[in-house]
């Protein structure tokens, strides 16, 4: 998946789980979503803290999808693929 699909992606994660009311459902399934978009420790890592902040009253403003797209691709100089100059 190209990396603007997965912020689109990410942004429409963010605002079902502002609306959602059945955070029970969502946050395990939040969590899990996560994990999926960004394997790896830092996917495990951002799928727990997905997880936590869906399941948590009050913290459902907090767009972890999108934190986690701007971490990877933009605060995250090793996940950037290298360009390679062709002669």
């Amino acid at each position: 998946m190209g990396k603007y699909k997965k912020l689109a992606l990410s942004i429409v994660l963010d605002l079902i789980g502002l609306i959602t009311i059945f955070d029970i459902i969502w946050a395990p399934l939040s969590g899990f979503i996560m994990t999926r978009l960004y394997p790896g420790k830092k996917g495990k890592i951002a799928g727990i803290i997905s997880f936590v902040e869906e399941i948590l009253p009050g913290l459902d403003i907090i767009p972890t999808f999108t934190i986690m797209w701007f971490y990877t691709y933009v605060f995250s100089k090793r996940e950037q693929p290298v360009m390679e100059i062709s002669k």
